[in-house]
């Protein structure tokens, strides 16, 4: 035997005892650790038994035969090398049991120097096809960690070019100190009214995130009207409104963002579909527009501007139940009520209290 480490484990299995012990006597002078099985089941049980490197058996047997042993004996040994043993007229059979997984066959009688050939072939084709399994799991494991390693690194990106444009709308932000901060807290806002409605938890960061970029369309509006104190004319009016169309243009590219730069499109749309830029009408407004519209109303009125004063939250929510069902989802403005209602019974609770022990 040659090109094998270590001891080799044959299973020799034959109804006849005289060409059972035959063949032992020939593979164990090859250097083979053999063992020998009568039938199919008995060979079934060796298996289980004994780590066999390869199999040798009759195809003729009482009970099960040796065309039915291939598959079981492959279940239980999936690197099992068969070779078969077969009459001169036993060529279909033998065919069979090539195309249930055995390697080779040999015609009776069989010649001992052809049979340590075709036992060598048998086991150097077990030796390719453990190397190509394992070459193949090794594959299939690099290729799972780079996988890993792109989504890793992809998601680094898609961080890295969000947090970029949030940065630009503090930039942007920082110019008017009536709208400093103003997309954080329409974003916290936003996601506390996700929350509030049972959205998941993806869609809650969505709606955050797209809560955060809205205004970031602004970057296209001349700073001569966002400036401006007294009424906007029309001509001005329509340019403002361009900041929708020009912060889905610049978010587009995005590919991860996905349904955000829909969101940050339509989040001046109204319920009744007197909004812009399309006119959409209820549903067909992204809930997260719609949620981020109502959220944006509630902090223009909370918020010191230079044509109003701020207002409390309670103002502030009676002022929106006016807008209920024509500018704003009452879904989502149910939803807000409840958040306002819960932060002042805090609030209550919290001025409640006494002094720390």
């Amino acid at each position: 035997m040659t090109a094998h480490a270590g001891i080799v484990t044959v299973l020799v299995v034959d109804d006849e005892e005289p060409i059972r012990n035959a063949l032992r006597k020939f593979l164990k002078q090859q250097q083979f650790e053999v063992y020998t099985a009568g039938s199919a089941e008995e060979a079934l049980q060796q298996l289980r038994l004994h780590k066999i490197a390869l199999m040798l058996s009759d195809i003729r047997m009482p009970g099960t035969s040796g065309v039915d042993l291939v598959p079981p004996a492959l279940e239980i040994e999936l690197d099992l090398a068969i070779l078969m043993l077969t009459a001169v007229n036993d060529a279909t059979s033998a065919a069979l049991c090539m195309q249930r997984g055995a390697l080779d066959y040999l015609t009776k009688p069989i010649e001992l120097a052809d049979l340590g050939r075709a036992v060598q072939r048998a086991l150097k084709r077990r030796e390719m096809q453990l190397e190509n399994r394992h070459l193949n799991q090794w594959l299939k494991e690099e290729v799972t960690t780079r996988t890993a390693e792109l989504q890793r690194e992809r998601h680094r990106l898609e961080r890295v070019s969000t947090a970029t444009l949030e940065v630009l709308v503090n930039a942007l932000e920082a110019k008017d100190p009536y709208l400093r901060g103003h997309s954080a807290r329409v974003a916290d806002l936003s996601a506390n009214i996700a929350t509030e409605m049972g959205l998941t938890e993806e869609d809650i960061e969505r709606v955050r995130v797209a809560g955060r970029l809205h205004d970031l369309g602004k970057i296209g509006t001349r700073d001569a009207v966002v400036n401006k104190e007294g009424p906007l004319t029309a001509d001005e009016f329509e340019h403002v409104k361009q900041h929708v169309i020009i912060g889905a243009q610049i978010l587009a590219p995005l590919v991860h963002l996905g349904d955000i730069v829909a969101m940050v499109k339509s989040h001046h749309e109204r319920f009744d579909g007197t909004g812009y830029p399309e006119g959409l009408r209820g549903d067909e407004v992204p809930l997260g527009g719609r949620i981020i519209g109502v959220a944006e109303v509630y902090d223009a009125l909370t918020t010191a501007r230079p044509y109003q004063e701020k207002m409390t939250p309670e103002q502030a929510v009676e002022r929106m139940a006016d807008l209920s069902g024509t500018v704003l989802d009452p879904r989502v403005f149910e939803a807000l009520v409840r958040l306002v209602a819960r932060r002042q019974t805090l609030v209550f609770l919290d001025e409640d209290a006494g002094p720390a022990l």
